[in-house]
This record gives C-alpha cells, structure tokens and sequence, in this order.
C-alpha cells in the first residue's frame, strides 16, 4: 500500500466511522424508482444496499416499476392513463403491473444474489425477502374519476416486517397490495414506502429518484443553477409545498416532497431524496456530513449547546491540527477537561464540528473568546458565527460588557463580525501576565450592547 493511498484513505474511514456506528441497529426504508432500475443503476444501488446492511442497518426496499408498466402497455398496443398524478389502472393496466412487478422481483433478487470475485458483493450473503406485508384499499372513484384497480395502503404487517429484518433478511416490497378478499391493487412506490417508514417508526425514509433534491431558491429568484438545499427543516418544507401547485408528474418539486414531510409528520425523523444518476448517492448520503441530496428534517440535526465532560476527546480532535499548525495556543486534555464547562460546542448527529470557550475576567467586565474553531468539512456554512453568537450570548447573561480575542491568523474574520483591534496593554492585568509577546497575538475586542 502506498503512503499516498493510506494518507487519503485512512482519514477518510475515520471521518465516516462516527455514522457506522450511528447507524448500526437502524431501520431504513428505501424507495427506488422504477426510472433508476431502467436506467441500469440497479447492480450500483444492491452493491451499496448491501455495504450498508453489512454495516448493521436493517433495510426495506420498495421498488417502483411506472416505466416499466408502461413499456409492457405499449407492448399490447394501450395507452397509460393517470388523474391527479396517480395511475388509473384497468384490467390491461393491472396485468401489465403484475408482469413488471413479476420481472423486476426477479431483476432485484439477482442483483442481491451477486458474489463474484473482486466486487463489493464478494462473500456477502444478503437474503432478501418478499411477501404479502401490504393491505390494500381501493382509491375509488374522486372527483368523478373511476381509478379501478388502483389501491392505497390499509395496513402494513409490522409485527411481519419486523421479524425478517431480525433473522436479518432484508425486505422487498413492492408497489401492490391484497384486500382481505384477494383482490390485487396497483399501488404508489412512494404511498408504500412512505406509509412502511411511519408504520414501523422508522430511522430514515430513502427515495432514491430522477430528480437530483430540491432547489428552493429558483422559485425566487427564477434561475436553476442554484445548488440544492441539502436541509430542508420540516416548517420550511411545509411552508414550500404550500407554494407549489399540484404535483402529478414525478420531477415535479412537491412530488416526492409531499411524501418526505408526511413521513416527518408522523414519526419519521428524517427523510431523503437522492438522484440515480449520482453513483454512490446512497453512500454519500448516509456517512457524509452534508449528503448529496436534500433532506427533510422535523429540526435542526445541528445542536448548539455547551460541552460537557463526555465532549473532551471531540474538542481535542477538532483542534489539534490547529493547535499543530499554529492557528491556536496549545491545549493539554487536563486543562479542556478542567474548563469543559467553559466551551460551547455545535455537533451534528452526534459529531462535534465546532466549538469556544468563554473565559471572564468578572473584575473588568469582560472575558475572552478562545479557541474558536470550526472542522473543515463544515465552514463556509455558519457554524462560527453561530458559536459566536452563543458565546456572546453567555458573556451577556454573566453582565459583560465586552469580549476579546487573540488571534495571529484570523483577524479579518473577527473584523468583518465587529471586533476592532487594540493595544495588548488594554486586556486586563491578569490576562496581559500570560501575554506571549513572542507570538505577537493581535488582540481585538468587541463591545456587548
């Protein structure tokens, strides 16, 4: 192994390994539209379903087939037909549905079944099961519109689905269901998966489609090269399908959407949409910080509070390269464990990616700010400058009038947020006996209104 390959590999495993244990013990409900399978990303998506089961994560995979329908309608010479972004399935349309269901069971368990030499299958054993979890109801008639053998979920076998994922199958559902007289129903990708994900409490809701996530900012400002919003609060989403108009078509914004804030609204902590034609999404979804896609949140995954005790090895991780290029005075773990209580940290799913430290000089009404940072995989987002805000914050709540900062690298940072720069003889005696004048610390200063 070269020293090139372990440089960048290893790094890069120890910055995932926090979501392979966050997510070991999970339950995630994934949703693959059927355009993904034909596209041919279906071999990509088992090798990745399977990494992640094989990291402990239990797993439901509700197909989709609307392509696939419609190729084995036009085979017999009939036309699709939908209403209100739902397909209304006759006879014909049913027949076709069973034989795509049929083929793509198959297409699926082949995929799992993959072991050969040299690929991300090798040695996995991956046992997929299918089986009749889903009751289903008639959607009826609305509207005036008859849509036949169209179904919607009545109930799903919990108790079912549960004891496969433990005997650690994973699940293969797809989009029809059974009335308790034995009548089929042609039913949603996203219904089913949306209605399994609140049904069995699960940890994530997974759709894995054509659109690449949500854009919000085009709608303002009319443009589409504005990047996706990879964190949609459940407020804020609700608020934007409010805004959209009906979504029938499935690279409508609200069309997946839709189904991502009821599963929230119901229990669901977060829901996903990813793009196919990203290879990986899946992956860089799951063990990156900032994902690929756009996810819906019922709040802020990011918890700004103060550190405790328990936060020492995670403060001493994130500052150590600063500390080691000289950005920041060193600190020994006894000296952040004696002031734990001092810093105020922001961590994301368990992870700290910034933290300060508040010390007051109470006699001078003032105190400093130490050790602001910010991991490198998270600036450019905010995060300083909502430690910032907190750390001023508490120097209010103690009666301050002011907080200061040394700094030798960061100056302009500090300037552009209000400190402006003083002389080392302003901080106050007790502060200005550990002054190193050697390191020539620029010392600024910002009032507390």
């Amino acid at each position: 192994m070269s020293n090139v390959f372990a440089f960048t590999f290893v790094p890069w495993f120890r910055s995932v390994a926090p979501y392979i244990h966050m997510h070991r013990g999970k339950t995630f409900v994934v949703g693959i539209a059927g355009e993904a399978i034909a596209a041919g990303k279906l071999p990509n998506l088992a090798q990745d379903l399977a990494l992640i089961q094989s990291m402990g994560v239990k797993i439901v995979l509700v197909h989709g087939f609307r392509p696939q329908v419609n190729e084995q309608l036009a085979a017999k010479g009939h036309t699709p037909k939908y209403a209100q972004g739902m397909r209304i399935t006759d006879g014909i349309a049913l027949d076709c549905a069973q034989e795509a269901a049929g083929q793509l069971r198959y297409e699926i368990e082949a995929a799992f079944s993959q072991g050969l030499p040299n690929t991300p299958m090798a040695g996995a054993t991956v046992r997929v099961i299918s089986g009749n979890f889903i009751t289903a109801k008639p959607v009826g008639i609305v509207n005036g519109v008859d849509f036949q053998h169209s179904g919607l979920v009545r109930k799903v076998d919990v108790t079912g689905i549960h004891q496969t994922l433990q005997m650690g199958s994973m699940v293969l559902l797809s989009p029809f269901g059974f009335s308790p007289t034995g009548e089929a129903f042609n039913l949603t990708m996203e219904e089913v998966a949306t209605s399994v994900a609140i049904a069995l409490k699960a940890d994530k809701l997974v759709f894995v489609t054509e659109v690449p996530g949500i854009r919000v900012k085009p709608l303002e400002l009319g443009s589409e090269d504005n990047p996706i919003d990879t964190e949609l609060p459940l407020d804020s989403a609700q608020k934007l399908l409010q805004q959209l108009p009906q979504a029938d078509q499935p690279t409508d914004i609200g069309f997946y959407l839709q189904h991502c804030v009821k599963a929230c609204q119901s229990g669901v902590e977060r829901s996903h949409i990813l793009p196919f034609a990203v290879d990986g999404a899946l992956l860089l979804e799951v063990y990156m910080h900032d994902g690929i896609g756009t996810m819906v949140v019922d709040e802020k995954l990011e918890s700004l509070r103060e550190a405790t005790s328990d936060d020492v090895g995670g403060i001493l991780q994130l500052i150590e390269p600063y500390e080691k290029d000289g950005t920041l005075v060193k600190r020994d773990r006894n000296e952040i464990e004696r002031d734990a209580g001092q810093y105020t940290v922001i961590e994301h799913d368990g992870v700290i990616f910034g933290c300060a430290a508040l010390f007051p000089y109470m006699d001078s009404k003032t105190a400093e700010l130490a050790a602001l940072t910010v991991s490198p995989n998270s600036q450019s987002q905010g995060d300083g400058e909502k430690i910032l805000k907190r750390i001023e914050q508490r120097a209010k709540l103690k009666g301050l009038e002011s907080i200061f900062v040394l700094t030798t690298r960061t100056t302009h940072w500090f300037l552009k947020r209000g400190f402006v720069q003083t002389d080392p003889d302003w901080l106050p005696e007790a502060r200005k006996r550990k002054y190193n004048w050697d390191r020539k610390s620029i010392v600024l200063v910002k009032g507390l209104s």
